[in-house]
């Protein structure tokens, strides 16, 4: 598994990547909004998490007077189990291991 440090924002933007529609994948703007981040974060993290092949993007294609192409984002399958798998990973360390069998 290619490694990705698991910040605030990386976290965010991941979870909104997740949460992203098959038929209405999120772009970058949408992600900012989403993820409550500002686009000097957002697409630096987007960049990392495409470099390591956990991120494909492309232009939108159709129709969009007045305002310009789109780049949407998903993750690619390797980087939906990947991600999954860490975001499980960490929430599993953060709230405890005796919170599971009941204790304080």
């Amino acid at each position: 598994m290619t490694h990705i440090r698991l910040t605030k924002p990386t976290i965010a933007v991941l979870e909104t990547l997740l949460s992203a529609a098959e038929d209405a994948p999120a772009w970058g703007l949408s992600i900012c909004r989403e993820a409550d981040l500002g686009p000097g974060t957002v697409y630096p993290i987007l960049d990392r998490l495409s470099e390591r092949g956990w991120v494909t993007s492309h232009e939108e294609t159709g129709s969009h007077p007045g305002r310009p192409a789109r780049r949407f984002y998903e993750l690619t399958a390797t980087g939906r189990r990947q991600a999954t798998e860490a975001l499980a990973a960490r929430r599993a360390r953060r709230f405890g291991l005796g919170l599971a069998t009941g204790e304080a």
